[in-house]
């Protein structure tokens, strides 16, 4: 009687195993494409605060380039 225990123990946990490892040995689903970097963007520096940011995000005046409008009208009034 006790083989027939050890049997099915030993029967439990070889399924426990295979499964385990059935669903390690699937792929894994695929993630989505992530953004390629584009070409390296012009920066530009705020001349009220000297922040660094893009061109393209820039607000542009008469006398530079700012990171937003309140800092153009602060300068350029």
């Amino acid at each position: 009687m006790k083989y027939l225990l050890v049997l099915a123990v030993l029967l439990v946990a070889f399924y426990v195993w295979r499964g385990n490892r059935r669903d390690s040995l699937r792929t894994p689903p695929a993630a989505p494409a992530s953004r390629r970097p584009g070409a390296p963007e012009a920066m530009v520096r705020c001349a009220q605060c000297g922040t660094h940011l893009p061109a393209t995000d820039a607000v542009t005046g008469r006398r530079g380039s700012y990171c937003s409008t309140a800092h153009r009208d602060l300068i350029e009034g």
